[in-house]
């Protein structure tokens, strides 16, 4: 347990942050689910439409430190790979 004061404002803050991340990392992992989905449906414009919104959401979560930016940029990449793939 924390005994020093600013040892128990760094758990309130930790306990803040760790709430927030969670919220940022559950966005961008659904963003990238449903363009899976819509790859999945095999309907190229809804999955291309879903990439460019959730793009911006898996960029952000990388800038925040919440994903290594590399990780969101491969996995846009990937996305994107298979989008294009589709007949």
């Amino acid at each position: 347990m924390a005994n020093t004061k600013s040892a128990k404002k760094a758990t309130r803050q930790m306990v803040r942050r760790t709430e927030i991340n969670k919220n940022r990392r559950s966005t961008a992992k659904t963003a990238v689910r449903k363009v899976e989905e819509a790859i999945a449906s095999g309907n190229k414009d809804a999955a291309a439409a879903a990439l460019r919104s959730a793009q911006p959401s898996l960029v952000r979560t990388a800038q925040k430190g919440v994903m290594h930016p590399k990780t969101a940029s491969r996995k846009v990449s990937r996305l994107a790979q298979r989008i294009k793939a589709m007949a």
